[in-house]
């Protein structure tokens, strides 16, 4: 009986740290796989609605702190991201999307960024179609950080490595026009007040 104590108690003394040495590491030297941006995408969808943002970045754009921004990184091309991102919305029953660029892009010259006038044309073929904003990059970056006191914005970061390239998409009512508000706004305006 004694024997057989000693060897559990040897056996234990040996497998217990090697069991420890073997699981910690593993755990620790583990990385977290990077999110799906696509699906990241497809899951906020639903969720977001009027007057949230989508932006999609060059790899430079800032991390931004504010709680209510989310930034992933896609890893993936700019044209690519902003393809995937606007079949989303227009897929969408409930959202449309409003879209401001850099009003500086149109003024990047091909020397000091290489691939910046192919760009220029891959994006305007690309957003053909819909409506877009020109606005100057720090009024949109301001528009963004006063947008997240109240509203989630999900930034996707790209590899783009050319300067103003950004493209920023403002969430609006798909079902719901700002004509149709104005008419609802003006008939409300034009009923008397209630005693």
């Amino acid at each position: 009986m004694r024997n057989s104590l000693i060897v559990v108690v040897l056996l234990a003394g040996i497998l217990l740290p090697c069991c420890a040495q073997t699981n910690a590491p593993a755990t620790a030297a583990t990385p977290a796989p990077a999110p799906d941006w696509r699906a990241k995408v497809s899951d906020y969808m639903p969720l977001l609605g009027h007057r949230n943002w989508i932006l999609i970045v060059d790899s430079a754009y800032p991390l931004q702190s504010a709680p209510g921004i989310e930034t992933v990184e896609t890893n993936a091309g700019q044209l690519e991201v902003v393809r995937h991102v606007l079949f989303d919305i227009d897929r969408s029953i409930h959202v449309r999307p409003v879209i401001s660029m850099d009003a500086e892009l149109p003024f990047v010259p091909e020397d000091d960024a290489p691939g910046v006038a192919k760009y220029r044309t891959e994006i305007n073929d690309l957003l053909r179609g819909y409506p877009v904003e020109s606005v100057l990059h720090d009024k949109v970056i301001a528009n963004i950080e006063e947008a997240a006191k109240h509203f989630n914005i999900l930034v996707l970061k790209t590899n783009m490595a050319i300067p103003y390239t950004s493209v920023f998409i403002r969430l609006d009512c798909k079902y719901w026009s700002a004509d149709a508000e104005t008419r609802m706004r003006a008939k409300m305006a034009a009923v008397p007040p209630a005693h």
